[in-house]
């Protein structure tokens, strides 16, 4: 409890401690009042020091918004309500309300900073110095006073302050804070730093990317503050329902008392039943549990390593029915790896792994690094003399003995006899001296977890799902059974991947909404294009975080579904919450006007359907969907 305390801010501990005196001294002069027979005058004396100890504030923010013109608000219901209830001589009835109330907003507070925390926590990436090495001496400074080039050194502990590449030293770095995953990254020199992340283990010296403006975590950052401007369609109408919503009820108070009480010459009822009628109108628990809840999801998003730039895209993920991806570096892992590898009649597999290393041994072309790694076991022999032969391939020497690796066009103009591989997908071609050795292929294989985030979409409601790639049709087709994509469109250019997208938002339904998926690098005018554009695996790309409107950013397929689930349970909790709260507010509002309740009634009603919803709302901070 004593934790919990602590974890107030200054100001709701400060409101805590005004409730608590508040409701105890209501509760003396509730008691003195039942046991002694004193002038009416000096119970409403005592009654006024703990309605102004616990609603000054309510009072002074209503008359600043008059006076700004703007009467009608929860402060103004509240105000009128129990001031109007002393006047008539409802003391406790007033106090209760007023002490019921702030006992709602300061639950109200608690719920959206905890909220808050979670976005607070992400926001706390930003490093607050570097260290540069300034005229060979170690000069801290500030993030903003770093240049492109300047040589970093960050110590265990610290936040990488800008985008960087490691000249010298090895550590081990935390990005749980950008991607949510835990498992940090070992780092060696040539290895990119993407800033806001935590160095660990090891003493890094390294060179500045970029400047501090530019770097992954200024863009982060510039995203989160951004994302409550983009408000839902449903925020937008309570926002509008609340401006028509308050009046009416106002007036529809003033008939109340007004008309009745001429009719049945017995004022003091109608006000009363008025007066709960104003109580209960307020429309807090729609105004702020609808736009909390929004909150709480892009909150609970951000850490699991999900950036979404509003409420409205968060509002359109639930209805997403058409899930559209790209290939390369969404669905497969974007590099090249062995699959099969084929010698020729007297060879082994190991054999021609061997001829092939051995020829690309000094290549750094990604064919070449792909076949490296298959044969990373196998003890290789560096070439004598290489030869680079431009779009064909390589021809190395070891001992005089010629290798030849490369595409089918090397062997033929170099006199081998040899039948290509009729396959769609990606071959190198061995020689050793003028005999064919076998061949290799290489494919971008699709991820692992592809298959299973399309499976899990589809049970989530997606109807359809699509995939545009550039590549050919087989390669294309063939990822696309692997993983369960329904419908391919093959060899596209940008802009026809433009087109493409075009066409599948015209065809769908008013209110059915489609997602784009793509690395964020070069996709950004169909990220753009989409209902919602969600850039994959974007950490540290910053065409990603500009053009998308959602940013998955690590490389994980499968938190596509983490999205949508997300979505779709703020969604949830969104109606669940208008409606409770609307379908109280209206039943109660008919039981004031016709008597059958009393204040205390109205206030908990009021107050009380209020708290269910931010509670209701703060469920989107659980983890556990």
């Amino acid at each position: 409890m004593k934790e919990k305390i602590n974890a107030l801010s200054k100001k709701q501990k400060k409101l805590l401690l005004r409730i608590l005196i508040a409701a105890v001294l209501f509760a003396a002069v509730f008691a003195v009042e039942k046991l002694t027979q004193i002038n009416r005058l000096f119970y409403l004396i005592m009654y006024l020091v703990p309605y102004l100890i616990v609603g000054y504030d309510v009072l002074v923010r209503s008359v600043k918004n008059i006076a700004r013109g703007q009467l009608f608000d929860e402060s103004f219901l509240m105000s009128i309500a129990t001031v109007v209830a002393l006047v008539i001589g409802e003391y406790p009835e007033s106090v209760f309300v007023m002490l019921f109330y702030q006992t709602g907003e300061l639950f109200q507070s608690i719920a959206v900073e905890k909220s808050r925390r979670s976005i607070s926590e992400l926001m706390d990436i930003a490093p607050v110095s570097a260290r540069v090495i300034r005229d060979g001496d170690e000069t801290e400074v500030d993030p903003e006073e770093v240049v492109k080039g300047d040589v970093l050194v960050i110590r265990p502990g610290e936040k990488i302050p800008v985008d960087a590449i490691v000249i010298d030293g090895s550590s081990a770095v935390d990005a749980s804070a950008l991607t949510g995953e835990s498992a940090p990254e070992d780092v060696i020199p040539g290895s990119r730093l993407v800033s806001g992340c935590v160095n660990l283990t090891g003493v890094l010296r390294c060179e500045a990317l970029c400047e501090y403006e530019d770097s992954s975590v200024a863009k982060i950052l510039e995203l989160v503050e951004k994302s409550s401007m983009n408000k839902a369609k449903s925020e937008n109408f309570i926002t509008k329902f609340a401006k028509y919503y308050t009046p009416a009820v106002v007036v529809a108070a003033v008939l109340l008392a007004l008309i009745p009480s001429i009719i049945t010459k017995n004022p003091s009822e109608w006000i009363y039943r008025a007066l709960i009628f104003l109580v209960v109108s307020c429309p807090c628990a729609v105004v702020i549990s609808v736009p909390l809840a929004y909150f709480a999801g892009i909150g609970s998003a951000s850490t699991k390593g999900l950036l979404i730039k509003g409420g409205n895209f968060l509002e359109a993920l639930a209805n997403v029915k058409t899930a559209v991806f790209d290939k390369t570096g969404t669905l497969t892992h974007g590099s090249f790896t062995v699959t099969e590898v084929l010698p020729a009649e007297g060879l082994t597999e190991q054999r021609l792994l061997a001829l092939a290393a051995g020829a690309e041994y000094y290549s750094n072309h990604p064919l070449a690094v792909s076949i490296r790694n298959a044969a990373k076991n196998i003890r290789l022999t560096s070439p004598d003399n290489v030869t680079e032969v431009a779009g064909q391939g390589i021809i190395a020497e070891f001992s005089g003995n010629r290798v030849l690796a490369g595409n089918a066009v090397l062997l033929r103009n170099e006199g081998i006899d040899f039948v290509a591989q009729k396959d769609d997908a990606t071959f190198v071609y061995i020689a050793a001296g003028d005999k064919y050795a076998g061949v290799i292929k290489l494919e971008d294989a699709p991820k692992s977890e592809a298959g299973e985030a399309v499976s899990a979409l589809k049970k989530l409601g997606v109807k359809k799902t699509v995939m545009l790639t550039g590549d050919r049709r087989m390669s294309a087709q063939k990822v696309a059974d692997s993983v369960g994509i329904d419908e391919v469109y093959y060899s596209l250019m940008p802009q026809d991947k433009t087109a493409k997208l075009s066409e599948l938002i015209e065809k769908s339904k008013k209110h059915e909404k489609l997602f784009y998926v793509g690395d964020g690098i070069n996709d950004a005018p169909v990220l753009s294009l989409a209902h919602v554009g969600i850039a994959m695996g974007a950490l540290g790309s910053d065409a990603a975080i500009e053009a998308a409107d959602a940013v998955i950013m690590d490389d994980d397929v499968k938190k596509l579904v983490d999205l949508v689930k997300t979505a779709k349970k703020t969604h949830r909790i969104v109606t669940e919450n208008v409606v409770f709260a609307l379908a109280v507010k209206f039943a109660v509002l008919i039981l004031a006007a016709f008597g059958f309740t009393n204040m205390w009634g109205g206030a908990l009603a009021d107050v009380g359907v209020a708290m269910l919803c931010i509670l209701n709302s703060m469920r989107m901070l659980i983890k556990k969907d």
